[in-house]
């Protein structure tokens, strides 16, 4: 049986690899580079008030299920999970200090995906029979492009990939964690984990939504305040780390097999991995957000990547690089960044490491419930379809808890790339409408800072 499993891994890692190739490499960062400069640097100039709007007073006056908060706290809590702490000690191992570079590279150009993706979510989202507000990549694919074969296709990607990026690797890296910590068997937490899986998400968006509102914001400080005290504590490390991660980033003298092509490749598809700009599925819970113009929600959603990426998995990365004298070379994953943590804060670190990951995975799986099944509803047009996937879904958590780390890994980055590339094909295809809807905002912010702004639907 071992043998078998390990063929399996051997044939999931190679699809990995051609799926993350060079050519998607490019695809993905070009699409975020292409809209950044066709939309002016715009999450740059932007983002303090995009903070700013993301944390505001509730809209409760347009269309939509959710607020913006909650809506970037559902797309947060689908992102913000084990690859900020397992994802990124795997990049480092595999790809060097120079992998978190590329991490922070994908991230500020994916900022402006991101902006785009949400966008089209909003513009084209409709109300489905429950009168529940649909939309995603699928919607604009079929109704922006006009092109139903590539949005069936998407939504059946999305759908299976849910499965992994946001099912078996979470319950996988919390039941590695608990094992190897505490000694937790692998099928008790599968077990706790389905059942509070379950519990929530029968309830739909709403539920998941108020559920993540309370989890992320806690999770995301407790996780933070206790990297910054590894960071802040060991401040002279700091220099010589960030120099590490830079000068890595180029010369690939740290990555498996000396390469700079794997270092790039490990540090975008973690990257990506963590903050999902072009895969599609945050632009899922955007359009579900009450807003009145597109633009609006499209700015919250793009504070998700820099929240998720510049300050969750650089912390994480660069205290990953201080430990790498002081830490076993031998593990990987979210072991490796618990013993860093415990390595500089004793057994409080593991703690928080543990902890954090318990509760960023479970939000993870909860966020990605929604994506997988508003996917399926558009395939089947029926909740009872949609019923059937959550009871499924909920099965899987359990055998991701139990199963080999590496398939799971294999399968998680061999979905987001095959789901990701009908979707970065609508960006560069809808640009336009991106842009034009962008310029429509951008006269209503400066009717609203002038004053002379009067409420729209």
């Amino acid at each position: 049986m071992s043998g078998f499993m390990n063929s399996v891994e051997e044939l999931l890692t190679t699809i990995s690899g051609i799926v993350w190739g060079p050519p998607f490499l490019i695809l993905i960062l070009g699409t975020g580079i292409f809209l950044t400069i066709r939309l002016g640097f715009l999450q740059f100039s932007t983002l303090p008030y995009a903070l700013k709007l993301a944390f505001s007073k509730q809209d409760k006056k347009s269309d939509g299920d959710i607020s913006h908060f909650q809506s970037l706290m559902t797309a947060l809590a689908a992102t913000v999970g084990t690859g900020n702490i397992a994802g990124v000690a795997t990049a480092v191992v595999i790809g060097g200090p120079g992998a978190v570079f590329w991490m922070w590279i994908s991230a500020l150009f994916g900022m402006a995906t991101k902006y785009g993706e949400a966008i089209l979510a909003v513009k084209y989202r409709v109300q489905d029979e429950r009168g529940r507000m649909a939309g995603g990549p699928m919607y604009y694919i079929e109704k922006g492009l006009g092109w139903k074969w590539l949005a069936v296709l998407f939504a059946v990607f999305a759908a299976i990939a849910a499965f992994g990026i946001g099912n078996t690797v979470q319950s996988n890296s919390v039941a590695d964690v608990l094992d190897s910590n505490w000694n937790v068997p692998t099928w008790i937490t599968g077990i706790i984990l389905s059942i509070l899986t379950g519990v929530v998400i029968l309830g739909g968006i709403k539920s998941i939504g108020r559920v993540v509102s309370f989890i992320v914001p806690v999770m995301a400080v407790f996780y933070v305040v206790g990297g910054l005290i590894v960071i802040l504590g060991n401040i002279d490390l700091v220099p010589a780390a960030v120099g590490s991660i830079v000068s890595d980033a180029f010369t690939g003298q740290a990555a498996a097999g000396g390469a700079v092509g794997v270092v790039i490749q490990y540090g975008v598809a973690r990257g990506v991995f963590s903050n999902e700009a072009g895969l599609g599925s945050a632009p899922i819970a955007a359009a579900a957000a009450r807003t009145d113009y597109p633009g609006r929600q499209a700015l919250v959603s793009m504070t998700q990547v820099f929240i998720d990426t510049i300050i969750i998995c650089s912390i994480t990365g660069i205290s990953l690089v201080i430990g790498q004298n002081f830490v076993s070379s031998e593990l990987d994953g979210a072991p490796l960044t618990a013993a860093t943590f415990e390595y500089f804060l004793g057994p409080a670190g593991s703690i928080i490491v543990s902890v954090g990951l318990i509760f960023f995975a479970y939000s993870t799986i909860l966020g990605w419930s929604y994506y997988g099944e508003r996917c399926i509803y558009y395939l089947f047009k029926t909740y009872k379809a949609v019923f059937a996937y959550r009871v499924i879904f909920v099965i899987a958590v359990f055998f991701g808890a139990v199963v080999q780390f590496g398939i799971v890994w294999s399968l998680a980055d061999t979905m987001n790339g095959l789901m990701a590339a009908p979707n970065l094909i609508a960006l560069l295809g809808l640009s336009g409408v991106i842009t034009a809807e962008t310029v429509r905002f951008r006269k209503r912010m400066k009717e609203e800072k002038n004053g002379t702004a009067t409420w729209n639907k």
